[in-house]
Parts: C-alpha cells; structure tokens; sequence
C-alpha cells in the first residue's frame, strides 16, 4: 500500500488503464509535496513500495503495470532529484524490459522515458546498463514495444549528444562511488578543469562503455545493428567524445557489416566507415601539420641561440686574454653559458605564446594506425565476404596517401594480402588491389636508399674513429669497420672513405661544441698574429680534445647518440623497412597459382634489389634456388622478369654470383630437357637483352668447354648457335663476329665460341661461315668427311641451308657475286651441297649456285690486286688466329663424340683411326692442288673452264674432283656436275656478260 493513502494505491492498481493513470497523478502530487517539504524518508518508501509492485512475477499483470506507471509520476514530480533514488529502482526496472508480457515492456521502457526525460544529464551514470538493455528491446517482435523502445532511444540520443562531452552528476557520493570503480571518460579537457587530477568527473564514460559497445558489435539481428551503427554515429558527432580513438574496438564488426543481408544496414554502415576514413586523414593531416610547424619553430629558435652564443663568444675574445677577471677558459666539458636576455623568451615560453588556443578538429587525437591495419589485413583472406575485402583495400589504400610512414613496417605482411587478390575473379577488388600494390610500391621505392641515406651516427663518426690512425698504421687489423654492413658492401667502404674522406680530423659532419669553437678560434687568432698556420685541431667524439694515442678505439654508442643528437629520436621510415621479411614475404608468391601474383613478385624483387643491391638477394639467401625453379614457369610474362631480376643481380654482384648462375641455368637445362626446347631460347634472349651478350655467351662457352655430356654439350650449342644467328637482339653481337681481321678482341671471342662450338659440328661450321672464315670452315668439310653422318647432322645441315636463305647470311649471298675475294665460299657452299641429300635444301642451294653460275660470275679471273688484297688479309687473320690448333681441337672433340656414340650403341671398338690422330690438320690431297696462281685458288667454276688463258693443266682430264676451283680439263670439253650429281660432258661455252642469256 502507499504510504497514508489507500485510495492512491487502490486506484494504482485496478484493472483499467484510465484509473491507473488517474492514480499516477495523484501519486504525481503527493510526491511533490512530500518533496517540497523535504519529506525523504516518505518518498523512499513510496519507490520501495513501487519496486515491489512491479518488480515482482506473483503480482498480476495490471499490479505490475500500475507500479510502473506509479514509478513514472513519482520521477515527474522528482524531476533531477529522482537521481538519488535511480540505484534502487533502474535495475528491477531493466530486468523488465525482457519480461514475457509485451505490456510489461512496453510499460517499462515507457517508464524508463520519463525519468530520462526529467533527469536529463544524471541517467548517464548508468548508461551502460541502460543501453545493453534498450539494444535488446531494438529487436523485439512486438511493435508497440518496438515503437516504445525507438521514442526512449531517441531521447537517449538527444541527450548524449548535448551533455554528455561536459555533465557532471549533481550527487557527490554517486560520484564517488564511480571513482572507487575507477570510471572515467575520455574527452578533450575543458578550458576550466585545468586538465588536473582533481577536475570533477563527467557523468559519461566513453572508456567503460567501449567494451560493452565493441562486445554487442557482432550481432546478427539487423534491427539491433541498425541501432547499434546508429549509436555509433551519435557518438562519433560529439566532437569532444572522440570516438576515433577506439575505432579499433569497432572497426571488425563495421566491415561485417557490409554484408549483411538488409541493405538499410549495408548503406548505414559504408557511410559510417567513410566518415571514419575521413576523420583519420583529417587527424593525421592535422597531426603532420602541427609536426612540421613544431619543428620549423624549434629549428628557428635553435638557429638564433646558436647565432646569439656566436656573437657573444666573438665579443670575448675581444678582451685580453690576461684579464682573469673577465675571461676564463673553459674546459672541454663545459659549455659557455651565454648572458641571459631578459627580453627574449626560452623555447618553451615562446611555443606557448604562439600558440593561439584555438581548437583544431582532429588536435591532439590519438590513432591506433596498428590495430586498424592489424584489422584490415584480416579482412583479405578468402574467408570474408567480397564487399569487405574491397572495402579494406580501398582503406589500406587511402591509408597509403597520407600515412605512409605508418603503413611501412606493415608491408611484409601487405604483401601476401595484397598480391594474392590481383587475380582475383571479382573486378571491384582486382581494381583495389591493382590500386594498392601500386601505391605501396610507389611508397616503398620513395623511401631513402640505405647506401644513399645511412644513420649518420651509425657511420660517418666510425669512419672518422678509424682513419684518423689509419695515417699512422696503415693497413692494420683494427681498422676493420665495425658497422654491421653486408660483407660485399663492406669491401667498398675503404675506397669510398679514402676518396671522400681525405681529412678525416676536419670532417664537416662533427658537430663542433662551444668549447672548441672558442678554443680554435683563439689558436687562429695567435697563428695568425705570430704569422704561422694555425695548428689543425683534432676533436673527439665527446667533444674533448683527445690524447695521442696509437691504438684505435671503436666509437661507443653513447659518444654516437651525442654527437648525432637525442637517443629518443623516432626511426626513419627507411630503417623500419624489413628488406629480408619483404623478400621472403615475395618469395613465397612465387608458388602462387596466379601469374599476376607471381609477375607482380617479382616487380617488387626488382625495385627492392635496384635500392639496396647489397643488402638481399645474395648467393646464400635462399632466394637463388627460387629464382632458378621460376624459370620453369609456364608464364612466359614471368619468366622474362625473372631473368630481368637474375640480370639484374648478376650485373651489380661479382663474378661468381654470375658464373654460379650460368652454371645453374646449365644444369637446369640439362636435367629438364623440355624446358631448353619450349623455353631455352626465350630464356638465352633474354639474358643477352638484359645483360651484355658477350658475357653470356662467354660464360656458356667456358662451361660447355668443359662439360662432361657430350649429347647435352652438342643440344646447348646448336641452340646456341642458332639463336646467335637468329635473334635480333643479337645483331650488334654478329657484327662483331665478322669483323676477325680487323679487331683483336671480335678475334678473342671467336676462339672462345669455337672451342666450344666444337660439340656440334654443323654449328661450328656455321660459326665460321658467321665470322667469314671461309677457308677454314673449307678446312672442315674435309673432316666432315670422317665423321658418321647421322640424320641428327643432316638434319642441322638442312636448317643451315635455310638459314643461309635468311635475311642474316645476306651478306654471304652478296659475297657469291665476288668470287675472286671469296674463293673457299664456294667450296664450303658445294661442300654442303654434296653432303646434302636430294631434299628441298638441296634443291634451294643448288638453285642459287647456279643462279650464280648462269650469270657468269664463275669465269671472272681474279684480278691481281683483289687476290693480293686478299692473301694480306688471310694472312693477317692467321697470324692472329691459330687455325691449325683449332682444326685439331675439333677433331678431338669430335672423336670424343664418336666414342660416346659408340659407347651408347653398346660397341665401344678402338676408334682411334677413325680421325687422323695428328694435330696439324692435313691439307686437302694432292690430287686436289693445281698450279698456276700460287697459294690463292682461282674462282671456282661449274663448267671446270679455268678463269685465265696460257695456264697448263697438271693431270689428266677429270683427275681432280668437281669442287675443286682449280679443275680443269684439257680439250674443247669440260664436266659439269648434274641436278642428279652425274658428270656428263658438255661444249665448252663462252664468258658471257651479266646482261646476256647463256
């Protein structure tokens, strides 16, 4: 029963609603008036009395309800000072809003409006609560209570929004008991707080609210996330709040979000996430600006002290030196302590009056970039949904505009994130992707080189400790620098120090401490008055003069950190860059499944080794083996940036780096014989196009030499060869073959090519024909002749014929127009024609010798001066070039070949009359020597007329084989060499000119 009035209470509790309400109101004055005349004992009572109404399940339904609707009327007529009274009563009225009735909750969150409606400010003491009880009614099937629960959100909303940056309760002891629980809100310090200890606490708490709202983040009910994004939004418009702060708290659930099913949640929270993104961009802009300004202030401050102790050390040294009372010297651990200016402000005081107070948005807010970047790189894995995988990109991306100095130390984790989604199958997050891998490229390849940017601290003064004795004792073990450099990059220091550093005692770079600068000036003042040179002065690192001594000393740390300033200074974005992490982070990529994964791999390989070529990819790093396997690709895209990386290494290491890759690519070639024939070529191309061709083939050559396989040896040079006479990229390298008698060093790599080319006969063949060493490559055929013609060879000497149709070996069919400079060009071409079978190369070559033969070329004598000219230049070429040494190097090699062959069929006998075993090359027969002209053979002929009259011939008629150029016959009749190979005679015919039929 209330108390003193049983007509109040009756009412309060019958069964219709308009008598229950009729009861309230008057409970409404009676309250009041017990209030006014401080009656605090009656008005307890009357809320124990409610609670138990209400709060009790035996009670029935319209009792309950008369309790709540008494408990509304009693909070009116209270108004603020309900304040006291809320910790009885909020709880047994929270409990209600999940009571099986539906007018049970409707009745209490109507209640629960009406005294936040007149409490304003003081219901935020128990917001918490509030809320996780509210959230639950946002979802709740009933529509009145629905509607219910949406009017006391509203008003929450409004009421957090107004007051809850600043309100603080009006009830000591509720504040004290907050305090005991070790509550407070994080909010920007309000003018008159002072920012101290004993400022009053506000009714909010955003920090004790966090956890509650970060846990109800991940609902599934979209009513309750719609409430929830709502909520957050609210918050995040209070500008004090600074919600921003604790975005990591929130940020997961957010982007879950994104892919709900209801698209007013969808909508709600890509707007909230935008409006996040911005306020980080704002902050962090703000942040920088605020950065910079700090440092040009100090700068210009530190500039004019520096400039004001200058002035005043320059004006005592304008006083006697034997003045003692005016002047002293100072020690080298002293620093002159410049008079005081009463008119000019210290550093701190200055700042402060510069500073305007105004309020910035985004001053003084803290980001946790971490957490949200930690975050961010969870949503990239296949397990969330697509929207949130965009959506995470796009933030790292815009993260990367204007955080780049945070996003740094993140990029070995990036990059697996990143990468893998470039060939994703969903074109929003492929075009993220594509957009992020790229700024963080860009990022990344703006960063400070380490050779080109290195802590100065950390080398210039090591550099200074250890040339100043190095005068003295040179070449001494304990000049060894101690920086922890990569050992390839230290063995570049002493020259770069020797060049740079040439007077390591006045280096530039010493920050020079008021004591020496007094004590040098002073020394120069003297020199110059006694007119001697001043004496150099020599400093040590911690600014005091150093004793002689003969023994170097490493730098401490501490003498570094003085010398380059404060320890606490913050790493540059270039020292907090993991290189090793990033390449092993990349290296991985390389067993993607997705080519723009591994093409974009090895892009970032290649912009990280063009910044620090000593400090990754080496030998030993594991990265070497990775590099090779890719080359096996089936991507052609990757393999060429494979071999640009590989290049690229190979030309900034040493020679073994180079040499342990060529030797690699042999093997690998050799134990995967499908890839020298899809891809060896792709492979050899591009080597010679990222790096130098000569080299390469250098390199190949030296180890083909050497190589124990002869099948595999003859396999790599015939496709060496062919690429040689193939590739365009090669031209400039061909050209240089041609040029053996003119060029020493077009004379050196030929015989590199050619011992090694010596696996392959055709090829070797070929590569004389390429160098124009006709005579020589005539000099082979005759050894052609011992060989086992296999259908491999014939084969080659059908593609060589081809060839000679190819726009390379023009120059040779221009050359058949010479014959007098380029006799053994015709034996070498009819050497190929006899060795041919009747094929279509057969038929080709033949047609263009007799193309040559029809119009008369062959029956132009030599004339003096041309086969002078060319015996000087034979000759000169033989001088250079030891032919007869490389004619019994092949045919070593190519006995070699023939036991191996023989070996294989499963007969080895004794072979060794098979080749002449001599290593003086025998000349042809003499059968096939003429006399007439002396050492240079006339133009060679089909119809065997010689080339001049008044010649005697040397045997009888057809003794001497048809591509002899020297044969002839005696009589009015000659042999002449059938389409068919026959030899039938013919009428001898007439020279005719190149304008005439014959």
């Amino acid at each position: 029963m209330i108390v003193a009035d049983p007509t109040i209470a009756k009412q309060l509790v019958d069964k219709m609603y308009e008598r229950r309400k009729s009861a309230a109101l008057d409970l409404e004055k009676l309250v009041r008036e017990c209030h006014q005349q401080g009656d605090e004992r009656r008005i307890g009572q009357i809320v124990d009395q409610l609670i138990e109404m209400f709060s009790s399940i035996a009670n029935a339904l319209h009792v309950r309800n008369g309790g709540l609707i008494g408990l509304a009327g009693t909070a009116i007529a209270l108004g603020v000072d309900i304040a006291p009274y809320m910790e009885r009563f909020l709880e047994p009225l929270l409990i209600c809003f999940s009571d099986p009735e539906n007018r049970v909750r409707y009745f209490a969150a109507e209640c629960l409006y009406n005294i936040a409606k007149v409490s304003k400010g003081e219901v935020l003491v128990y917001f918490n609560p509030i809320f996780d009880a509210l959230s639950k009614l946002a979802a709740d099937p009933e529509l009145s209570v629905k509607n219910g629960a949406e009017l006391l959100d509203r008003l929450l909303k409004d009421i957090v929004a107004e007051s809850a940056s600043y309100y603080v309760p009006h009830f000591p002891e509720k504040e004290k008991r907050r305090v005991a629980d070790g509550e407070n809100g994080i909010v920007v310090t309000h003018p008159d707080d002072g920012g101290t200890a004993t400022a009053p606490r506000r009714a909010f708490s955003l920090a004790r609210f966090i956890p509650l709202l970060s846990d109800r983040v991940y609902v599934i009910s979209p009513f309750t996330r719609s409430f929830l994004v709502s909520w957050i939004t609210v918050l995040d418009s209070v500008p004090e709040l600074e919600l921003i702060t604790y975005l990591p708290n929130l940020l997961d659930g957010l982007l879950k979000y994104l892919s709900d099913p209801t698209e007013d949640v969808r909508i709600a929270a890509e707007n909230q996430l935008a409006e996040f993104l911005r306020e980080i961009r704002d902050v962090t802009i703000v942040r920088k600006h605020r950065e910079e300004e700090q440092r040009l202030r100090e700068a210009e401050l530190e500039e004019q002290s520096r400039v004001d102790a200058e002035r005043a050390k320059e004006q005592s040294l304008d006083i006697p030196l034997s003045d003692t009372d005016r002047v002293a010297f100072l020690n080298g651990s002293e620093s002159p302590v410049p008079p005081s200016d009463p008119e000019k402000p210290d550093v701190e005081s200055y700042l402060n009056e510069r500073d305007t107070g105004d309020w910035v948005p985004g001053q003084g807010v803290k980001i946790d970039y971490a957490s949200i970047i930690e975050i961010l790189i969870q949503q990239l894995d296949t397990q969330h949904d697509e929207i949130q995988q965009s959506t995470a990109l796009l933030w790292l991306a815009e993260c990367l505009t204007f955080a780049q100095e945070v996003m740094v130390p993140f990029t070995p984790r990036l990059i697996p994130a990143i990468l893998p989604n470039l060939a994703h199958h969903v074109p929003m997050i492929q075009s993220s992707a594509n957009r992020t891998n790229k700024l963080l490229l860009s990022v990344i390849q703006s960063l400070p080189s380490p050779s080109e940017a290195p802590s100065r601290q950390s080398t210039l003064p090591s550099e200074r400790a250890a040339s100043a004795p190095a005068r003295a004792a040179p070449g001494s073990p304990l000049l060894v620098p101690t920086s922890p450099l990569p050992s390839r990059q230290s063995t570049q220091i002493p020259s770069t120090r020797d060049a740079n550093l040439s007077d390591p005692l006045t280096d530039s770079t010493v920050t020079p401490t008021p004591s020496n600068i007094a004590i040098q000036k002073r020394a120069s003042m003297q020199a110059q008055a006694d007119g001697t040179p001043p004496p150099r002065p020599t400093t040590s690192l911690d600014g005091q003069l150093p004793a002689r001594s003969t023994t170097p000393r490493p730098p401490s740390p501490q003498s570094l950190g003085s010398i380059a300033g404060p320890t606490s200074a913050p790493e540059s974005p270039s020292d907090a860059f993991d290189y090793q992490s990033t390449v092993n982070a990349l290296t991985i990529q390389f067993l993607s499944e997705h080519e723009e994964t591994r093409v974009a791999a090895l892009k970032w390989l290649i912009m990280l080794h063009q910044k620090a070529p000593k400090k990754i990819l080496a030998m030993d790093d594991g990265t070497f083996p990775a590099l090779l396997k890719t080359l096996s690709d089936t991507s052609e895209e990757v393999i060429k940036h494979d071999l640009q990386l590989l290049a690229q290494i190979s030309s900034s290491s040493d020679d073994s780096y180079f040499k342990a890759f060529m030797i690699n690519l042999l093997d690998l070639f050799s134990t995967d014989r499908r890839l020298l024939e899809t891809r060896g070529s792709l492979i050899i191309r591009q080597l010679c196009l990222n790096l130098s061709t000569e080299r390469i083939y250098k390199a190949f050559a030296e180890v083909v030499e050497k190589e124990e396989d002869l099948e595999f040896a003859s396999v790599i040079v015939q496709k060496l060869s062919t690429i040689l006479i193939t590739s365009p990229e090669l031209a400039d390298f061909r050209r240089r073959l041609k040029s053996l008698d003119t060029r020493q060093d077009g004379q050196a790599l030929f015989v590199t090519l050619y011992r090694s080319w010596c696996h392959n006969a055709v090829a070797v063949f070929s590569l004389c024909l390429l160098a124009q060493a006709y005579e020589h490559a005539s000099n082979l055929l005759s050894i052609f002749a011992d060989l086992e013609m296999t259908v491999q060879i014939l084969v080659q000497i059908d593609k060589l014929v081809q060839l000679i149709e190819s726009p390379v070996f023009t120059y040779i069919r221009l050359q058949l127009l010479e014959p007098d400079r380029y006799p053994y060009l015709f034996k070498c071409l009819y050497g190929l024609l006899m060795l041919l079978p009747q094929s279509s190369a057969f038929i080709s070559l033949r047609n263009r010798l007799n193309a040559v033969n029809s119009a008369g070329f062959l029956h132009i004598a030599p004339k003096p001066s041309a086969v002078s000219a060319a015996a000087t230049r034979s000759k000169l070429a033989r001088d250079e070039i030891k032919w007869t040494e490389l004619l019994g190097h092949f045919r070593a090699v190519q006995t070699r070949h023939e036991r191996a062959r023989r070996a294989a069929l499963g007969t080895a006998p004794d072979i060794s009359t098979t080749l002449p075993s001599s290593s003086i090359p025998e000349r042809p027969p003499a059968r096939r020597r003429v006399t007439g002209l002396g050492e240079v053979p006339a133009p060679p002929t089909v119809s065997g007329q010689s080339g001049g009259s008044g010649s005697s011939t040397n045997g009888r008629p057809g003794a001497l084989s048809p591509l002899n150029p020297r044969a002839r016959v005696q009589g009015g009749m000659a042999t002449t060499l059938t389409a068919q190979g026959q030899v039938v005679n013919a009428r001898p015919k007439r020279g005719l000119s190149i304008g005439r039929k014959t």
